[in-house]
């Protein structure tokens, strides 16, 4: 008996010193949750001051920004990449299924309408360029092969316009393309080409532009160097030995994709009726307001 009271009084004295150890753990916890949570505390106070004076830098910068622009315009070029880009159109179920069987789903104006504003956009690339003024200048020759040249670059700144305008717009896109190689191939029977030779340059012409397509997206996305680049490569035909051509084409694309960018894009798609600004300009960027086109009530 008096062996078990001993053990029994050794672990009462045990279990009174692990109490006492754990009060004095929970003491300790205390104070450290008490410090951490003032250390909290003044962290957010600090946070929410240099919030309050970022707040502040940023409110005066952007007064100061639009001070400034009030007074004087940027000389910056815009292009496409700097203009704001419309939301992505939204489409049902049903659409999405036909479209994606090949088929075309329904668009914001008829199709007829579409097509009309595309043949006049494309007759605008054709009609309304000075391409005499490109052959002088770029020192290009007089060929059936260095027109499509200049077409093609001024249907591609217009494919890239309309592709900012949803399905619709790339809708008319793909119609202007339709009429360019309709109206390649009539150019090549009066020019009097064989119809095997004229096949197998369209063939050529084909791959050529879509490979211009690819490089004039990556030029006009990037900077001067690799838009020049793509020009020299697709315009020029990689022969071009006066730098000063190049530098007269990279101002003269810039400018035309800012010029289109201004254009009401329900204008475009009802009309088509585009207007070019000159190859060679006193003041090549200025920003022109271009005249809106006046059209019925049945958009023609």
């Amino acid at each position: 008996l008096f062996s078990l009271f001993q053990s029994c009084q050794a672990g009462v004295t045990q279990w009174t010193a692990s109490c006492s150890g754990l009060s004095q753990t929970t003491t300790v916890q205390g104070q450290c949750r008490q410090m951490l949570c003032g250390t909290f505390q003044r962290h957010k106070a600090g946070q929410f001051q240099l919030s309050k004076s970022c707040g502040g830098l940023i409110q005066a910068n952007g007064a100061i920004t639009q001070q400034n622009r009030s007074f004087y315009n940027t000389n910056k070029h815009l292009s496409s990449k700097d203009s704001l880009q419309p939301p992505e159109e939204k489409v049902g179920a049903f659409t999405r299924i036909i479209e994606a069987m090949g088929f075309t789903g329904p668009l914001k104006y008829s199709r007829w309408k579409i097509k009309v504003a595309a043949l006049r956009m494309y007759t605008c690339c054709v009609e309304k360029t000075d391409y005499e003024e490109f052959f002088n200048r770029c020192q290009m020759p007089d060929t059936l092969n260095s027109w499509f040249l200049v077409a093609q670059l001024h249907v591609w700144m217009c494919l890239v316009r309309m592709k900012q305008e949803g399905r619709t717009g790339k809708y008319m896109c793909r119609y202007i393309v339709h009429c360019m190689w309709e109206d390649v191939e009539q150019r090549g029977k009066v020019m009097g080409i064989n119809s095997v030779v004229l096949k197998e340059d369209m063939r050529s012409m084909v791959e050529n532009f879509y490979a211009a397509l690819f490089g004039y997206d990556e030029g006009i996305l990037s900077d001067d160097h690799v838009l020049a680049a793509a020009l020299w490569r697709n315009l020029f035909n990689r022969n071009c030995e006066d730098p000063r051509h190049l530098e007269l084409l990279v101002e003269y694309v810039r400018k035309q994709v800012q010029h289109l960018d201004a254009l009401s894009g329900e204008d475009l798609l009802l009309t088509g009726e585009v207007s070019w600004r000159p190859l060679v300009e006193s003041n090549a960027r200025s920003i022109l307001k271009p005249l809106s086109p006046v059209y019925n009530d049945e958009g023609l």
